[in-house]
């Protein structure tokens, strides 16, 4: 590689940029645009790390027909080869594979300082969620004219930070007035495919994690906050971090001061803007107390509020959480399971009950969505989780239920009225453990608002199957699909829990249950046997290490049609999953994307155990690609027992020979045999003389 000339003709390069603006509004590096992006930029981490301040080179605002201000950041570079940094699939190199910032890119590029900068604002203000950020470089060339290069993309909140490249340039013309209509239609059409969300919902998981990690280990070195504490107080400052636009401004760290008043105290002041939160999210009253009451024994907590050498751990904490994760909840962020990554690090502060039973363990996201699809979700359906957790179950089917609503609903007031009402009245979850409950409702507020029906309670002996708050109240809930992974230590393995939801739905639907496998041998009864009486066992599916170190229990997932008694004649899918294309281990300073790996099309599997549970092997085995009918797929009957339920207890071991089993068996001996005769001549041999 050419060595970089040292010669750079930077300032040359942003008098071309300036001279092209003269037309509009710009502002140099030793100006500030307005207070917040100044604010954001002093925040943020420098170009070069550190506590510096950011300075762009140039800065301006676009302005669309409906006076919206998307900030433009540009930076300028006065070198060959200082455009850009990317990787080898062309994205913009900002941060290795652990997401550490690579300031040696940032500050050495000038497309990379740019989006540097757009990152900044969208992190650290309220009023943006879209930044264009615009590198610009020159070079002299031999005969002596410059050479220009313009590299210019797209970062926003709703394509979860990915920066997109927006068109080719030759100079920024395109950002004039006269040509803004242009650039808005070429900013409409970037989106993320299914492929690039997928991804950067993974490493927005794995970046979730381990800046929870990270709170987490400050909670206990530093501040010695219990570990019975930790889940209420991230909660309730993430509720006051959020605010909801229009109502309530989120709580800044300056307004945390350190007094003492019984209503000016950190924690007074956490609890007021949690209330006027929950309020403005038009929560039920019933849950708004419920949630109130929880989190008042935290933050009225005078440990955490009073203040030491000026600043309170209440003070310490929200500034961390202000700087490092409500960045990931606001935009289109939403729709990760945000408290589900939470739940992996707080699992380990809770003090839960029967937690050596395994009862408590997160179902992982591909787990959830692949019970979502097994029941054929869609925008109609009902869906409740007698034992919700963090909610997993329920934002994977909401999912599959508003994707459905888009494809199918054209007109944009329809598709938002039917959104609305999948949220706040289609999904409902029971949780009984007070610290579980509250990451449930937070997950689901902050899926805007699925919090709505989340029942705080025994789902066995507290619950019969009504709404329990707002307008349905005292109503049936019309569930029509059941998803859950029960507490095993429960009666029957859990299966307890699957026949009180399965009695209590009269619209009939379909069930997915995660459960230990033996709950289907036996260890499961009566429940199983009684289960069988008015609903159909479809598929039993064989499940991979999906808990790696965290719960030492082989699961299976099984299938019911419900509200359809099983007959002796009815068809059971058998699927053994053991082998799902993960490659999995337990380092516990590792990241999800580390310790789970895509090492053998486990998408496709995923997929193809879904078309076979809903549709069978298919015209020719045509839906068998991955599975091989009679191993790792067969087709049987079951007893009225429910004590067959296992895919072991099914698969079909052939023991009468073939001939070409005989005919291995007599060439292995032969080939031995042949070896020991010229063994035993050559030992001869050797004793000559």
């Amino acid at each position: 590689m050419a060595k970089k000339s040292k010669h750079s003709i930077e300032e040359k390069v942003e008098d071309w940029c300036k001279h092209q603006l003269l037309t509009t509004r710009y502002y140099t590096k030793t100006e500030e645009i307005n207070h917040e992006i100044g604010n954001a930029l002093r925040k943020a981490p420098s170009k070069k790390g550190g506590d510096g301040r950011n300075f762009p080179d140039i800065q301006c605002f676009i302005e669309t027909p409906q006076m919206e201000h998307i900030p433009v950041m540009i930076e300028v570079k006065g070198r060959k080869g200082d455009l850009i940094k990317c990787d080898e699939y062309g994205e913009i190199l900002n941060t290795n594979a652990k997401g550490e910032p690579l300031y040696t890119n940032i500050a050495g590029f000038a497309v990379n300082g740019a989006v540097h900068y757009a990152k900044a604002i969208l992190d650290y203000t309220e009023s943006y969620d879209k930044v264009i950020a615009v590198g610009v470089n020159g070079f002299n060339l031999a005969d002596g004219t410059i050479k220009y290069e313009i590299g210019a993309y797209y970062v926003s909140k709703n394509n979860l930070f990915v920066p997109k490249k927006i068109s080719e340039y030759t100079d920024l013309s395109f950002l004039l007035p006269e040509n803004l209509g242009q650039l808005l239609n070429n900013i409409t059409n970037l989106s993320l495919t299914e492929e690039e969300i997928e991804a950067k919902k993974l490493q927005l998981e794995d970046d979730i994690e381990r800046k929870l990690k990270e709170i987490n280990q400050k909670l206990h070195d530093e501040q010695d906050i219990v570990v019975g504490s930790r889940v209420k107080l991230i909660a309730g400052l993430v509720m006051a971090g959020l605010g909801v636009k229009g109502k309530v401004s989120p709580l800044k760290v300056d307004d945390l001061r350190g007094e003492l008043g019984s209503q000016i105290n950190d924690g007074a002041i956490i609890m007021s803007r949690i209330s006027e939160y929950l309020q403005a999210k038009d929560l039920p009253t019933e849950k708004r107390l419920i949630i109130e009451t929880e989190l008042k024994g935290v933050f009225n907590n005078s440990s955490l509020y009073r203040p030491i050498n000026g600043e309170s751990k209440l003070h310490t904490t929200y500034a961390d959480v202000k700087a490092n994760i409500i960045p990931f909840l606001t935009g289109e962020l939403h729709n990760l399971d945000f408290t589900g990554r939470m739940f992996n690090v707080l699992n380990a502060w809770v003090d839960v009950p029967d937690g050596d039973k395994n009862d408590v363990v997160l179902t992982p996201r591909y787990v959830t969505e692949l019970m979502a699809k097994l029941c054929n979700v869609n925008m109609n359906s009902y869906v409740w989780d007698f034992a919700t957790g963090s909610g997993g179950f329920l934002i994977s089917a909401m999912h599959e239920m508003i994707a459905d609503a888009k494809e199918k609903i054209k007109s944009p007031a329809k598709q938002e009225a039917k959104i609305a009402r999948i949220k706040m009245e289609q999904l409902l979850g029971i949780e009984k453990l007070s610290e579980i409950y509250m990451l449930a409702v937070l997950n689901m507020i902050l899926m805007k608002d699925g919090s709505a029906n989340i029942i705080k309670g025994n789902s066995l002996t507290e619950f019969e199957g009504t709404y329990e708050q707002g307008k349905h109240k005292g109503e049936e809930f019309p569930a029509n699909v059941f998803l859950l992974n029960p507490p095993y230590s429960a009666e029957g393995k859990g299966f307890i829990f699957v026949e009180k939801a399965l009695s209590l739905m009269t619209h009939g639907g379909m069930a997915a249950v995660l459960i230990q496998e033996n709950a289907g041998s036996g260890s499961g009864m009566p429940y199983t046997k009684n289960i069988l009486k008015n609903n159909t066992l479809v598929a039993s599916i064989r499940m991979s290490d999906i808990f790696c170190g965290k719960a030492s229990v082989q699961t299976a997932i099984y299938v019911f049609r419900v509200g359809e008694p099983h007959s002796t004649e009815s068809i059971v899918k058998f699927i053994d999953f053991s082998n799902d294309g993960y490659t999995r281990q337990n380092r516990k300073k590792s990241s999800q994307s580390v310790n789970l790996r895509d090492t053998d099309h486990a998408k496709e599997r995923y997929a193809e155990v879904v078309k076979l549970v809903r549709f069978g092997k298919g015209l020719n085995n045509g839906n068998l690609n991955y599975f091989v009918e009679g191993e790792s797929y067969f087709e049987d009957h079951i007893t009225l027992d429910g004590t067959d339920w296992t895919v072991q207890q099914h698969r079909q071991i052939n023991v009468i020979p073939s001939i070409e089993d005989f005919q291995k068996v007599v060439k292995d001996y032969l080939s031995w045999r042949v070896g020991e005769v010229l063994k035993n001549e050559g030992d001869v041999g050797l004793g000559k003389k």
